[in-house]
């Protein structure tokens, strides 16, 4: 049997709640499919200290603030629970333990050339929509670099995807690949129970936390570098990531806990060798590295890239009319995966979507209301 909505959102997380909220105060009424037993995406599997890099105040999906004071910055249990509660507040078909595993063009006997698409769970449900938005985010699928020897090294290899605590590396020679705000986080966390050196391939870049008196995702916001695409390429521009810092940060590197030095060359069965060509033995590699959107479930559609990337402008999909993102990392700023990003995305891309069927002559089974034609 086959259930009929206007709009799939597939993903639970912050990208697919913001997207169900947003496409309900657009006259629409959404379908909301999640693959675990219980909204909230990504982050219940983060490890146990996380906590945002954005103040409270700069944290909130759309319609609903962050149950926290303004400025604190909120813990990742903190997180969970306040999607937790605004998926209840939602009023939305939300249905959990359905794992989406394919999404195809719907044939004509399911309702002609125009039927949109059909998507097809795990669990043996099917569902047809005329639009779908993958808002299964940027961080499903960890990246694993091809760095030289890796496969020969006998020692620990982990993704900071599978980084929960430090007390199980205690006493152990570990090497963290990645500059960006994870990796250091955890680095100065770890390098009270081990012995831990960053690997970098460009000095880390410190940003303040604060200037002035305010939060640097309020001076992001005021200088319009929040919803920048153009901002890129001065956020990242192949010098690394930068990272938020009191000052915290930067004097704990400075006092080697954790050390930083340029990319090793090479690993190999025991170690790692270095740039100024010294070797080391080293227990554990420990990936902070980031994550790739997990599309698979596009494969067949021909959605995607070689890579798996979506192809798409601004989260609209230039491949297939009706089919959108919301949740990638620069979809359209800087801002685009982050919990203060995801609603400004979604809006943008259900109504580009709406102006599409418009466009091509599509009744829309639930149409916008006027004031927002």
């Amino acid at each position: 049997m086959t259930t009929t909505a206007p709009l799939v959102i597939i993903g639970g997380g912050q990208a697919g709640l913001a997207t169900a909220h947003t496409a309900r105060t657009l006259g629409l009424a959404p379908l909301l499919l999640e693959a675990s037993p219980s909204v909230s995406g990504s982050w219940p599997h983060y490890y146990d200290s996380l906590a945002l890099f954005s103040p409270a105040a700069r944290s909130a999906l759309p319609g609903s603030s962050f149950p926290s004071a303004p400025g604190d910055y909120p813990t990742r249990d903190e997180v969970v629970a306040y999607l937790a509660g605004y998926a209840e507040r939602l009023n939305a078909d939300i249905r959990t333990d359905h794992k989406v595993s394919r999404v195809s063009a719907a044939s004509p006997a399911a309702g002609g050339a125009d039927a949109g698409f059909e998507v097809r769970c795990e669990n043996g449900q099917v569902f047809q929509a005329r639009q779908v938005i993958a808002a299964s985010g940027g961080f499903g699928r960890p990246y694993r670099p091809q760095l030289p020897g890796l496969e020969e090294f006998g020692g620990t290899v982990l993704h900071s995807s599978q980084y929960r605590r430090p007390e199980p590396l205690a006493g152990q020679r570990v090497v963290i690949v990645g500059g960006g705000n994870s990796a250091v986080q955890i680095g100065i966390e770890l390098a009270e129970y081990a012995n831990v050196t960053l690997a970098t391939r460009h000095p880390l870049r410190f940003l303040p936390q604060r200037l002035l008196g305010r939060d640097m995702h309020l001076w992001f916001k005021w200088t319009g570098l929040d919803r920048a695409g153009w901002a890129r390429p001065l956020l990242t521009g192949g010098k690394g990531t930068p990272v938020l810092d009191t000052g915290t940060y930067r004097a704990a590197i400075a006092q080697g806990r954790p050390d930083r030095r340029p990319m090793f060359t090479r690993l190999d069965a025991t170690g790692v060798v270095w740039a100024n060509g010294t070797r080391e033995d080293v227990d554990v590699v420990l990936l902070a590295t980031g994550f790739r959107p997990e599309l698979s479930y596009l494969n067949d559609l021909g959605a995607l890239d070689g890579d798996g990337q979506p192809r798409h402008r601004g989260g609209v999909s230039t491949t297939h009319p009706g089919l959108g993102y919301v949740g990638l990392e620069w979809q359209r700023s800087f801002a685009s995966a982050t919990l203060r990003g995801v609603g400004a995305d979604a809006r943008h891309v259900l109504r580009s979507l709406a102006k599409q069927a418009r466009t091509q002559g599509q009744a829309a089974d639930q149409p916008l209301p006027s004031s927002h034609r």
